[in-house]
């Protein structure tokens, strides 16, 4: 794509990446056959194509944003699907997320939507704000029909029924490896999935100490800055990025770490791109260091994680349903059938396809997915709080294309994704992490009911 920005813009960082992503595409459209909010609305303008005009003509005539240029970017969701089909390499992500700050600075949204922004930014992030929210919602939901906003309709609607217990695993401490260590590892707890769901990060810390990791919760660390980023207001996001950068850093500093785990795929995504949110700042060079110790958590486990693992547990899995014992199982004796929900934020943000499927396998468990696998469930951060009509129709999308499969379980490794996709059907949705937990000798998922003698007790190291 040709670009006509001016000297002076190019002196401008941000501009300078901006015109490497335009002049690399080369107006294929083959992100159109991957774009869900195209395959939704059929518009071209709601399109990475049509989004990428709106957006270097925004940038090359430093132009105010109007209200049809901002809905159509606004109605991105970040999947990302575009960057896996892409042929071109063009880095979207970076593209989209300069567009929303540039939005952001200087565009006027109606106060409606300005004060829900404020909100969400206030609350999301932080988890005590946030389950005294969900508490709100709690109260509200008989009265969900008379509120005139259907955004603030759909907050109600998406809040858990009930809020789990605070969990003090989430707590700044280290857990000792329950055999001889083999790695040292930084959990990111999270902020949203710490007041949604607390199981995950639970059965996490369970799982990584029986196969020998330590796992160190930094002091400091929190929110990965996601939720803000997407939103355009970066100096927010960028303040909670810099709080972890220096946590883990200073972990890295002392005693060393191996990993940095995450366990939410969105949170993932963004702090592997923290060296280049903090590219020509102070914080460069440790941000860089973390964004290289990042990892998913299937990523740390396809490496650590054996059959044998699984073999030598005191295996609830196993003993509470055929077929997720260590043994190769034929199909017939596979009686649990999970379906796979692949996040966007995991497989076309972080390139991480296979490695969840091969654990769940591992295990014992039947994996199967739906046709639609490469599409996105509708979640995507805020988005289906946003964009609750659009968000509903891939929800009800994804749903279906699952139930299809007939699962007993359907795993995930995003709380967005289980939250959304659990608000709309009847099959136990759960963390990829839960299950593994679970066929290692962990308690059974709670969102499965439990069985025998309860959670593992979690060694504590300080």
């Amino acid at each position: 794509m040709q670009t006509t920005f001016t000297p002076e813009q190019m002196r401008d960082p941000k501009i300078q990446r901006a015109n490497q992503i335009l002049r690399s595409c080369v107006h294929c459209g083959f992100c159109t056959a991957t774009c869900p909010t195209y395959q939704v609305l059929g518009d071209e303008l709601d399109s990475p194509r049509g989004r990428i005009y709106l957006i270097k003509d925004m940038l090359e005539n430093e132009r105010v944003p109007d209200a049809k240029t901002v809905g159509h970017i606004d109605r991105c969701l970040s999947c990302l699907a575009c960057m896996t089909t892409c042929p071109s390499g063009v880095h979207y992500m970076h593209l989209v997320d300069q567009a929303r700050e540039y939005i952001e600075d200087h565009y006027k949204r109606p106060f409606s939507d300005r004060a829900l922004r404020w909100v969400l930014a206030r609350v999301l992030p932080y988890p005590t704000r946030f389950r005294v929210a969900l508490l709100g919602a709690k109260i509200a939901r008989p009265f969900a029909r008379l509120l005139p906003d259907p955004r603030l309709r759909a907050m109600i609607a998406m809040a858990p029924k009930q809020v789990p217990p605070v969990s003090r695993n989430d707590d700044p401490q280290s857990f000792a490896p329950v055999v001889p260590r083999v790695k040292r590892v930084a959990l990111m707890t999270g902020c949203a999935q710490k007041a949604l769901n607390t199981d995950i990060n639970d059965a996490t810390i369970r799982l990584l100490t029986r196969l020998g990791c330590e796992v160190v919760v930094a002091k400091g660390a929190g929110c990965c800055g996601a939720l803000t980023h997407h939103m355009g207001k970066s100096d927010e996001s960028h303040a909670a990025a810099a709080r972890n950068i220096t946590a883990w850093a200073a972990e890295m500093d002392g005693d060393g770490l191996d990993a940095i785990v995450i366990n939410t795929s969105g949170c993932g995504t963004t702090v592997k791109d923290y060296g280049h949110m903090f590219a020509r700042t102070e914080l460069e060079a440790d941000a860089k260091r973390v964004a290289e110790k990042a990892c998913d958590i299937s990523e740390l486990l396809v490496n650590i994680m054996t059959p044998e693992h699984i073999a030598r547990s005191p295996n609830m899995a196993a003993m509470g349903i055929a077929g997720t014992d260590a043994t190769q199982p034929t199909d017939s004796d596979r009686t649990v059938t999970v379906a796979y929900h692949a996040a966007c934020s995991l497989q076309h943000g972080q390139q991480i396809k296979t490695h969840p499927k091969t654990l769940l396998k591992m295990a014992g468990f039947g994996v199967v997915e739906p046709a639609d696998s490469h599409l996105c469930c509708g979640s995507a951060g805020t988005y289906n709080l946003m964009q609750p009509e659009i968000s509903a129709q891939l929800k009800a999308r994804k749903v279906r294309t699952l139930e299809a499969k007939a699962p007993d379980i359907i795993a995930a490794g995003n709380i967005g994704c289980m939250m959304q996709i659990g608000s709309a059907t009847g099959i136990p949705v759960v963390h990829t992490v839960e299950l593994l937990d679970w066929a290692t000798g962990g308690p059974k998922p709670p969102a499965l009911g439990r069985s025998g003698s309860g959670a593992t007790p979690v060694p504590i190291l300080r």
